[in-house]
C-alpha cells in the first residue's frame, strides 16, 4: 500500500477542517467591512431556532421510507415536557421532566 492510501482519512480530515476554518473565519475577518442588508440580518435571528428544529424534529419523528414518519414514546415525552415548560418556564425542569416522562413511558410499555 502506498503512503497516500494509508493516510487518506487523516488527509481528508485536515482538508475538511481547513475548509471549515476558512469558510467560518472569512465572515469574522471581513464581516465588519461588508454590511449585511437588514432583510438578511432579520433572517439570521431565526437561525439558531431553525438549527435546533433541524436537529430535534428528525429525532422525534424518525422517517422510514416504507412507513413515513413514525410516532413513538419520544414525541409523547416531548409534548409532556413542553406542557411542563409552558406551566413553569424553567428550562432545567423541561429537560428533567422530558427524560423522566420518557423513562416512565418506557417502563410502562415494558410491563406489557
Amino acid at each position: 500500500m502506498s503512503w497516500l492510501e494509508d493516510h487518506y482519512v487523516y488527509i481528508a480530515i485536515v482538508f475538511l477542517a481547513l475548509c471549515s476554518l476558512v469558510s467560518r473565519s472569512t465572515f469574522m475577518l471581513f464581516g465588519g467591512y461588508i454590511p449585511l442588508p437588514e432583510g438578511i440580518r432579520s433572517a439570521l435571528r431565526y437561525a439558531p431556532a431553525a438549527a435546533l428544529t433541524g436537529i430535534i424534529v428528525p429525532q422525534l419523528l424518525p422517517w422510514h421510507p416504507e412507513l413515513g414518519p413514525t410516532i413513538d414514546l419520544r414525541i409523547v415525552a416531548a409534548i409532556l415536557a413542553i406542557w411542563v415548560f409552558q406551566r413553569t418556564h424553567n428550562t432545567m425542569l423541561l429537560i428533567v421532566s422530558g427524560m423522566a416522562f420518557l423513562w416512565l413511558l418506557r417502563g410502562i410499555v415494558s410491563l406489557f
